[in-house]
């Protein structure tokens, strides 16, 4: 009885760390996936990387993107020397955010007093030069626009996620670029799939549908074809 727990404890030692080193490399197959964004993709890309499991390996870029000049300063250090076979990317909320410095709301945000962060204009130059960026690391590339501003948010102008978009989609066109049109997604949303009033974040249920459509464009991309029936339910 001894000798055979002995072989079995042995076989475990052997088999184990061999499995683990197979499963590794089975992952190392798989297509990368670089995601870009604010909190909202922080929040959206579990959801993507449990929709994907076994067809490829997502990644979020570290920490929260937050607007285009962001961006800028830090696309290099966030692709690295990764060979991503696709980037789905955003800028938008920030950008067209208001703050104040003495604001008492989150984020400082304030649409009466604030200033706004990025220009539309500003905000149409910078994305043109982070999409030339971008399509240098040979990815297949995914824009994410902009998701919708509700009423009542304290630092952002309903609205201005339609301009934005605009401006967005002439870059994307020039280059282009595939959209996943989250904005239509999110301004289908019932009230109780936001975070609260006023506020652009949203519940895990609304996290969990923009996962959904993420995904899907990710995979279509990836095997030019419709993928619903290939995303976990």
């Amino acid at each position: 009885m001894k000798t055979l727990l002995t072989i079995s404890l042995l076989l475990t030692g052997i088999l184990c760390p061999t499995l683990a080193a197979q499963d590794e490399a089975k992952k190392a197959d798989l297509p990368k996936v670089l995601i870009i964004g604010d909190s909202i993709s922080l929040a959206f890309t579990p959801h993507v990387a449990r929709q994907l499991d076994g067809k490829a390996t997502v990644k979020h870029n570290q920490g929260n993107a937050q607007h285009t000049g962001t961006g800028l300063a830090k696309l290099d250090q966030w692709i690295g020397d990764t060979h991503w076979d696709v980037i789905h990317f955003n800028w938008g909320l920030w950008d067209l955010c208001y703050r104040h410095p003495k604001s008492k709301v989150q984020g400082r945000r304030d649409k009466v007093n604030g200033t706004l962060t990025t220009t539309l204009e500003q905000y149409e130059k910078n994305l043109d030069e982070l999409v030339s960026r971008l399509k240098e690391t040979d990815a297949k590339l995914i824009w994410a626009n902009t998701t919708v501003v509700p009423e009542k948010e304290a630092g952002r102008v309903r609205g201005d996620d339609v301009k934005y978009n605009e401006a967005a989609a002439r870059i994307m066109s020039k280059h282009g670029i595939t959209t996943n049109d989250l904005h239509s997604l999110t301004k289908t949303f019932p009230a109780d799939q936001f975070d609260g009033p006023g506020n652009v974040h949203y519940t895990q249920q609304g996290y969990q549908k923009i996962g959904q459509q993420v995904a899907e464009h990710i995979l279509t991309v990836l095997k030019n074809e419709p993928q619903e029936s290939a995303i976990k339910q």
